[in-house]
């Protein structure tokens, strides 16, 4: 595919010098990322990273029992997988997608020996690599610190951050999960933010009609400059 045809939606590929972008668009494949689709789990040794386009992956602790805690999310700003290009066999998180769309797979031996080719291809990976640690590091102490209604407006705006449109495919169950709460917490958040005019919800979906609410609730628990998705200035209501 010629580079000048080529207009990738992920704002991290997009950075890239021209002659970059020639070297990897012949090795990327599109492929559709279904809701719920799992990307990778802990300890199984993975090949491949993902730069979402239009869907939005969760990373996630995983626990024994099966059930994960939503350390991270990454849309088009990023890449799933950084740890392989480190050097890594596999990941210590699972990965999944919140939120269905399309993106690109590599494998992550031809991205380790792009990075080597490539100072500016390393370079921006790194960059991205230390706002995903801040945003990891923001999520392990506001889960300590903030209360389930500033933590579910957060999800909600991250989420919101990543996807086009101000509708989100999302349960109270899923939230709870990724959140580490119970679902009755936000369950009763939610029905506070409806009660404001934040948001509605119906099976399945919720709406958000008013993003400022969102912000001021969340308060300190919100940044936009984390792993920030080109979407970020977009305003609702």
């Amino acid at each position: 595919m010629p580079v000048l045809h080529w207009q990738p939606r992920n704002a991290l590929l997009t950075a890239l010098p021209d002659d970059v972008k020639l070297h990897l668009s012949t090795q990327l494949e599109r492929v559709q990322m279904p809701l719920g689709a799992v990307l990778c789990e802990p300890g199984v040794p993975a090949r491949d990273v993902y730069f979402p386009e239009t869907s939005v992956v969760e990373i996630g602790y995983a626990f024994a029992d099966g059930s994960a805690a939503e350390v991270a999310l990454v849309g088009s700003e990023g890449v799933v997988g950084v740890r392989l290009l480190m050097g890594a066999a596999s990941l210590n998180v699972r990965a999944s997608v919140q939120s269905a769309g399309a993106g690109f797979r590599l494998s992550a031996k031809s991205m380790s020996e792009e990075m080597k080719r490539s100072p500016e291809l390393t370079r921006e990976i790194l960059t991205y690599v230390a706002s995903f640690i801040d945003q990891i590091v923001q999520t392990a102490a506001l889960n300590r610190h903030g209360s389930v209604e500033q933590l579910v407006c957060r999800l909600l705006l991250q989420s919101l951050d990543r996807t086009e449109g101000n509708e989100l495919a999302m349960t109270h169950e899923a939230i709870a999960e990724a959140l580490g709460v119970k679902r009755e917490g936000v369950t009763e958040a939610a029905g506070r933010l409806r009660a404001r005019g934040a948001i509605s919800y119906r099976r399945g979906h919720i709406t958000v009609l008013d993003r400022r609410v969102l912000e001021h609730i969340a308060g300190e628990c919100y940044s936009r400059n984390p792993s920030g998705p080109p979407q970020a200035d977009r305003e609702i209501a």
